[in-house]
């Protein structure tokens, strides 16, 4: 049985068959529906080929070409369909739902598959993405705070409690600062980005609070949708302030066990903001493994950087909770204990 779906039926059959993209590998590198696996009918190599001799030639010999390529392979395509999905039910999409999406399918059916293919391919899938986040209103609970306070950490607390979050940071593997890189897997593409939060967001409950960081517009490489970040700075800001050595003691927790180079490179990063003098303090700091002294002189600029973001924050709804402690969990606790994602 072959079907074409559409993008909400394809999303839908994601949640429960196995998804085979069959791009080559640099499509799929660049940008793919979070959890889909890559199953090129081309490598990049034979795709260009393909595309030269269309181009070139013509749409016919195109044609044969690929299926030379093609040929050899096609055993192979399904003894590795058959490993990835073993109950024969497959989802599968190429770039824009036409030949490559089509043979796949037609081969799996000859193997007893039951195959959906995408209807418009990753171009439509990206296309409805795309329209979607211009048109986010999200019942988001903007949670901020100073360098060091463990907003990250806070956040996963309150998802252990039970509240909706969405973890920018770790979908862009990144910590939003000059340090951000450190101890994080390299950082996906921008539309990888967004696929990925677009899935996080469409798994969510929209009738119920969804707590998010307050992050810049942009974290390490990758930015936010425009969409979103309006939703963002519309919303709830809820602001937490911790004791300055408990802020010290997560940054030293974070970073006292990565690469020093990274750090002094971080620090390097900052330097036009610090003053050559500062600068010097820190790298100095950081040779003699003092990186409480070190993390005092990031402190003291992400401070200043901080409180004119806040000044100029366009939210009309800001609470601030004031702790003597830094623990995440007790924090989490109280901010759901106090209903901070409620209103009123």
């Amino acid at each position: 049985m072959d079907r074409r779906v559409s993008v909400s039926q394809f999303l839908l059959l994601a949640q429960q068959q196995v998804v085979l993209d069959v791009r080559s590998p640099g499509e799929y590198a660049h940008g793919h529906i979070p959890g889909a696996h890559s199953f090129p009918l081309f490598t990049d190599e034979e795709r260009a080929a393909v595309g030269t001799c269309y181009k070139q030639v013509g749409p016919e010999e195109a044609l044969e070409l690929g299926l030379r390529i093609v040929g050899p392979k096609m055993a192979d395509f399904v003894v590795e369909a058959k490993r990835l999905a073993p109950n024969k039910q497959a989802a599968i999409h190429c770039w824009r739902g036409g030949q490559r999406s089509g043979s796949m399918a037609w081969l799996l059916r000859q193997a007893g598959f039951e195959v959906h293919t995408l209807e418009g391919g990753y171009k439509a899938y990206r296309t409805a993405l795309l329209a979607y986040f211009p048109t986010l209103s999200l019942p988001l609970v903007v949670l901020g705070g100073r360098t060091g306070s463990g907003k990250t950490k806070i956040l996963h607390e309150l998802a252990q409690l039970g509240e909706q979050i969405i973890d920018l940071e770790g979908i862009a593997h990144h910590k939003g600062s000059a340090f951000g890189f450190i101890g994080e897997a390299p950082q996906p593409s921008v539309e990888q980005f967004e696929n990925h939060l677009f899935e996080s967001i469409q798994a969510l409950d929209l009738r119920r609070p969804i707590w998010i960081e307050n992050e810049s517009r942009s974290i390490g490489r990758v930015y936010l949708p425009d969409g979103l970040w309006a939703n963002m700075k519309s919303s709830r800001l809820v602001v937490i302030d911790i004791p300055q050595e408990a802020r010290i003691a997560h940054l030293l927790e974070d970073y006292v066990h990565t690469n020093p180079e990274d750090l002094s490179l971080a620090f390097q990063k900052i330097s036009s903001k610090l003053g050559g003098l500062q600068l010097k303090i820190a790298l100095e700091a950081l040779q003699n493994n003092d990186y409480a002294e070190a993390a005092l002189i990031a402190l003291r600029y992400y401070d200043k950087t901080y409180e004119h973001g806040l000044s100029n924050s366009p939210s009309n709804d800001i609470r601030y909770f004031s702790f003597e402690y830094g623990d995440p969990q007790q924090i989490a606790a109280y901010l759901q204990e106090h209903h901070a994602g409620k209103s009123g």
